[in-house]
């Protein structure tokens, strides 16, 4: 297993990474309200290419108009957005990284205020006074799901990741409250068979060298770890997925259920089986050290979020001095624009508490 972060990284399909730099999809509220794609957007992303990313994927992008979950957030679920991201494939392309749409529905966490109807997932949930899909809804977001790789194909990206992580709709499918008994919930089988059906979809329909890649939570998010570790190595060892992002929050945190707590969270998933499958991790990865760290506990490749806001050009920095470590937070207004995130990014990482500076008041 190489632990060289700047080896090149074979995947089952398609072209190589270069390096073992993923850019982590990162929420940035950049794009025009019908979803189509910004110069800001994609001056964003084109920057994070050129500063030296393996692999450059956009934020999460919506397949359904019922699925936004965010203001100014990236569509793929029409072709009127397809000039954009051919012109965005086409700059990563460019700028020397392989590239990938992250495809999203927000699910119970979808925003009343841009699509304009009740927020629903797999089943009723009172915190977001959502209500539960209909066995037509439920076969409505996955055709949208398929139709969106089929469009990121279209516009020439490399690939897809399905956004698996963090409450948002395949999330929900997987949540062990999912009891439905139409076939798409109920036991651990019936709660996949949402994520599993978009999967063989989007081989079945996509070409043989079109890459995928599933994102997935361990924790927090309605999955028992001994199910997030079932679910990964059974994904990795289906030939159908190239890889496996892991989003850890915190890689080498204690895991919160105390049955895992023996070891980092990351190692229950490094240990796994994953046949030619590649396996990466997010979480709190700030500098250097912390990169080749992952990669000697067995990661494949790491992915970048917070790191790669503040420094576009981060896998360069870190070829150029094997101790470089982030900026500390908070970064100035200032830093942030001038590595190519627009005011209203800047805005919006303004919402997270200690990252921006806030600015002095002249006298």
């Amino acid at each position: 297993m190489a632990t060289d972060p700047f080896a090149p990284m074979t995947l089952t399909r398609g072209p190589a990474m270069k390096n073992r730099f993923m850019l982590a999809p990162l929420t940035n509220m950049q794009s025009h309200a019908d979803g189509t794609l910004s110069d800001e957007e994609t001056h964003w992303l084109t920057r994070r290419a050129e500063g030296g990313f393996g692999l450059t994927m956009t934020a999460a992008a919506h397949v359904l108009p019922a699925g936004q979950a965010f203001k100014g957030q990236l569509g793929v679920w029409s072709d009127d957005h397809l000039p954009g991201l051919r012109r965005l494939a086409d700059t990563i392309r460019a700028a020397g990284s392989l590239s990938s749409v992250q495809l999203h529905h927000g699910g119970w966490r979808a925003m009343p205020e841009f699509t304009g109807q009740q927020s629903m997932g797999p089943f009723a949930h009172a915190d977001t006074n959502s209500r539960a899909m209909t066995t037509a809804e439920v076969e409505e977001a996955v055709e949208a799901f398929i139709a969106a790789a089929v469009r990121c194909e279209q516009a020439g990206f490399d690939g897809v990741e399905l956004h698996g992580a963090h409450s948002y709709l395949i999330c929900q499918f997987l949540d062990t409250g999912n009891q439905r008994d139409d076939g798409w919930g109920g036991s651990f089988a019936g709660r996949r068979k949402f994520l599993d059906t978009i999967i063989a979809g989007i081989r079945a329909r996509t070409a043989p060298q079109f890459q995928l890649g599933v994102r997935i939570s361990p924790e927090r998010h309605g999955m028992a770890t001994a199910e997030a570790r079932e679910l990964a190595e059974s994904l990795m060892l289906s030939g159908d997925v190239d890889y496996i992002d892991m989003s850890l929050w915190s890689c080498f945190k204690t895991p919160v259920e105390e049955a895992f707590a023996s070891r980092p969270l990351i190692e229950w998933f490094t240990d796994l089986k994953r046949g030619n499958c590649r396996l990466g991790v997010a979480g709190k990865i700030m500098s250097a050290a912390t990169v080749r760290q992952c990669l000697e506990a067995g990661a494949d490749f790491v992915l970048l979020g917070r790191a790669a806001i503040i420094h576009h050009d981060f896998p360069q920095l870190m070829a150029a001095d094997p101790d470089f470590a982030s900026l500390p937070n908070p970064v100035s207004r200032a830093h942030l624009l001038g590595e190519g995130l627009s005011p209203a990014f800047v805005d919006y990482m303004a919402t997270w508490a200690g990252f921006v500076a806030e600015e002095e008041v002249p006298a």
